[in-house]
């Protein structure tokens, strides 16, 4: 059995100084040193020898155990500087050359206009509330006082998900969450994205954003909500700016408005951007109906209030001078990055 140990030992030897990689180098050590190993099954055969010759040959294998093992770790700190000098010979780094343009991206216009909208009614002692984009048609449109033969219900102005589920179309669910859930005062915004079913064009999309505002109150007027949008309208679209109030008709509000600003352009002569007529149409208003209040659980001979609502878009455009909505969303780097 010594003469075994030492063909196993003098074979061993000869196999890991040729080595050529630390993968062949690990294969020998498997070879005679693992669980099923040369030097192992030698160990396991000591049963059949003598009380005398056991000793004798368990101290020979744990002798060439050591020296193959000293013998590895020799050859495997070798293979490693091998490894590390032809590394460094043939991936050089040319710290000459120049180095890759980094792109730095900035705030796209849509989200720079809803922050800044933001900060503003904060500042007035707003919060800011949030809700599902994927809407109850209860809180899209009967809450809100639109009754199931209103024409904003139909399929070609509304994605509709099954006959009770919708794309909200607005961002009022939000203000009726809120209504049912706390009680006056209430004073919010519910900015977010909503889905109506329009043709993309240059001031029309499926998708945009809307940022809508909701006071509730004792004793609030028309004259609360004008004051309101004027403070608005002047620190988002500058000091100059003028606002004017037309008639027309929401559901949901009573009475309702459109609201124009005067052309931030032009001051109000008449200009390109504003198509001549001095003004531009930012937002819809109006008192909060009655049934709203009601349909929310507010009594509206205790309680008035106001609503607003506008479009991100619309205003990122007055603010910026574009033309056409689409720019917005086509990721035109050359476009985005002016802003």
């Amino acid at each position: 059995m010594k003469e075994q140990i030492k063909q196993i030992e003098e074979n061993a030897l000869q196999e890991i100084k040729s080595a050529k990689d630390l993968k062949e180098l690990n294969d020998q050590r498997v070879k005679y040193l693992g669980k099923k190993g040369e030097l192992t099954v030698v160990l396991r055969g000591m049963g059949s020898l003598s009380p005398e010759e056991r000793p004798v040959i368990g101290s020979l294998v744990n002798q060439v155990r050591d020296e193959l093992e000293k013998e590895i770790q020799g050859k495997e700190a070798e293979l490693k500087r091998e490894e590390l000098n032809h590394k460094l010979q043939t991936e050089t780094i040319d710290v000459t050359e120049p180095s890759k343009k980094i792109e730095i991206g900035s705030v796209h216009p849509v989200t720079s206009i809803n922050k800044e909208i933001e900060d503003i009614f904060i500042g007035l002692g707003y919060e800011v509330a949030d809700g599902p984009e994927v809407e109850l048609a209860i809180y899209n449109f009967d809450k809100l006082n639109t009754p199931e033969d209103h024409p904003a219900r139909d399929s070609q102005d509304t994605f509709y998900i099954t006959d009770d589920i919708v794309l909200r179309s607005q961002t009022s669910p939000v203000q009726a969450r809120v209504m049912e859930s706390k009680k006056p005062p209430i004073r919010i915004i519910c900015p977010g994205a909503v889905y109506r079913s329009d043709s993309v064009d240059s001031t029309h999309s499926p998708v945009f954003h809307q940022i809508e505002g909701l006071v509730i109150d004792k004793n609030i007027t028309m004259a609360d909500l004008k004051g309101t949008l004027e403070v608005f309208a002047k620190k988002c679209l500058g000091e100059n700016t003028k606002i004017r109030f037309r008639p027309h008709h929401f559901p949901f509000t009573e009475p309702s408005a459109e609201v124009d600003v005067s052309c931030f352009v032009c001051g109000g002569k008449g200009c390109k951007t504003c198509k001549g007529e001095g003004w531009i149409e930012l937002l819809g208003c109006g008192m909060v109906h009655p049934n709203v209040l009601r349909n929310c659980g507010i009594d509206p001979e205790e309680y008035s209030g106001f609503a607003f609502g506008c479009g991100a878009e619309r205003i990122a455009m007055a603010k910026y001078g574009i033309d056409d909505m689409r720019l917005l969303f086509e990721n035109d780097v050359r476009f985005l990055k002016q802003f």
